[in-house]
């Protein structure tokens, strides 16, 4: 089975290549095998720009000439111990969205430096780290991620009780939302991904459920961890994989409250979309965060696993309906800036425009 597996690998890798060697696209986009965010933020970039630039999604570089290779993730261009070079006569364009600090990568960034035209990141944060890792600030472009308004917006309080009797949530339970990957691997998740902090997220919940009526609404890959510390707390919870990333759209729209509780972050995008449907949001200071988060304006930001701290934030939004609509419409404002369109143009002026 594992030898039929690796042919089926080489045959499809060589096909993949060969249309790289006979495509006449300018602009191709890296990503991970995996139908993931990486993938869906290139396919959302990338085709909002056909007009300005001829582009591909693509999984390898092999076989790619005279081109922008842009790689939409650090895992798409660096190995533990080695750079994934294309041919030289391709401009190199590489995405970093958050950089962990025992990254065995990182190692390889003194290298890395000579062959990369352009790094990109989304947040004030990461820049920074780039910066002290010896990356040359003039080679850094910052831009956000951005969010589609189109599938991401405020419902009315009618749609918002009509998505709720969707996912069969009772009535009076204050719902809040968390819409990630948590876990490690691909599989149940059941050993937490530490970085993205679901045992926080589990601590301060597991501590809302004392005191008030709770549901969790989840979606995402690997959330064994999250589901097992819910079931065993006795809080009602709901768990749904979605095929289509926007069909996030409803579960924000269901939601009362949103947490994020991560320790590293290059986003999260879940701060936009929650924003873009109203929804209070609490963060950590982590990825783009302090760049959109004015806190106890259009939302709460807190130290780093400061559990009491996002506990007590919590309560306050729970407990005070005009800080709930403070914080929604003060955050539908912010979110006028953070359009997908507008964020593509932005890649097409500051990243590919000058390489083309």
């Amino acid at each position: 089975m594992k030898l039929v597996n690796r042919v089926l690998l080489y045959i499809k890798y060589s096909f993949l290549i060969i249309n790289n060697k006979i495509s006449t696209t300018k602009l191709y986009y890296v990503v991970e095998d995996a139908d993931w965010s990486i993938k869906h933020d290139g396919q959302m970039v990338t085709s909002r720009l056909q007009h300005l630039i001829t582009s591909k999604l693509v999984i390898t570089h092999y076989g790619i000439r005279n081109s922008i290779i842009h790689y939409g993730s650090i895992s798409t261009f660096l190995s533990q111990d080695k750079i994934k070079l294309p041919h030289k006569s391709n401009k190199i364009i590489v995405t970093w969205f958050h950089i962990v600090p025992n990254d065995k990568r990182i190692k390889l960034i003194s290298q890395a430096i000579k062959y990369v035209d352009i790094w990109h990141t989304s947040c004030q944060s990461t820049q920074n780290k780039m910066i002290s890792m010896g990356i040359p600030k003039d080679k850094i472009v910052v831009i956000p991620l951005g969010v589609d308004l189109d599938y991401f917006s405020n419902p009315t309080k009618n749609k918002k009780e009509t998505l709720k009797n969707k996912f069969q949530i009772p009535k009076n339970k204050i719902v809040i939302g968390s819409f990630q990957k948590d876990g490690n691997g691909w599989g149940e998740g059941l050993e937490p991904k530490l970085i993205k902090g679901p045992d926080i997220f589990c601590d301060v919940v597991e501590k809302l459920a004392k005191k008030y009526e709770i549901f969790v609404l989840l979606t995402g890959p690997a959330r064994g961890y999250v589901k097992n510390r819910l079931y065993k707390a006795g809080i009602p919870y709901r768990h749904d994989f979605l095929e289509n990333p926007n069909d996030v759209s409803d579960y924000f729209k269901s939601s009362d409250l949103y947490i994020v509780t991560s320790r590293e972050e290059g986003g999260p995008k879940s701060i936009l979309e929650s924003m873009a449907c109203g929804v209070p949001i609490i963060s950590t200071k982590v990825g783009m965060a302090p760049d959109l988060i004015e806190s106890g304006k259009n939302g709460f930001l807190v130290d780093l696993e400061n559990t009491e701290s996002i506990y007590e934030n919590a309560c306050k939004i729970i407990e005070n309906k005009n800080l709930q609509e403070l914080f929604v419409q003060n955050g539908l404002e912010t979110i006028k800036n953070y359009n997908l369109s507008n964020v593509a143009n932005q890649y097409y002026q500051k990243l590919y425009q000058d390489l083309i």
